[in-house]
């Protein structure tokens, strides 16, 4: 198995989850993804390739595409992009819990929260 076809399993998974949340999202969600998904590339590749040139690990060639970004594998880059789409998907399907509703003072007379009555 390679990892671009893990890459098209996950993918399509969030591609539904996404979907599915796409009626329940606020407005500007996808313009707020795609930053986040830019800024995770960067970070990606640039922590890959440290992390490869430090020799920490490395990849076998049978299974990767043979596309490199500095020295990090293309398929790294789905990982940031399957996780953001699941993570917001999850977030607009999660009904939002009711917000405390505080109550008014009460009249000078009455005890607060810390006396003892």
């Amino acid at each position: 198995m390679t990892y671009a076809l893990l890459v098209v399993v996950f993918g399509a998974v969030s591609l539904v989850l996404l979907l599915v949340a796409r009626r329940r999202m606020e407005r500007g969600t996808l313009r707020a993804m795609l930053a986040a998904f830019v800024v995770l590339v960067a970070l990606t590749v640039v922590f890959d390739s440290l992390m490869i040139a430090a020799d920490l690990f490395s990849y076998g060639t049978d299974h990767l595409s043979g596309i490199y970004l500095w020295l990090a594998p293309l398929e790294d880059l789905s990982y940031p992009a399957v996780a953001l789409a699941v993570v917001v998907a999850a977030w607009s399907l999660v009904p939002a819990r009711p917000s405390r509703v505080t109550r008014p003072a009460a009249a000078s007379g009455s005890a607060r929260s810390g006396d003892v009555a």
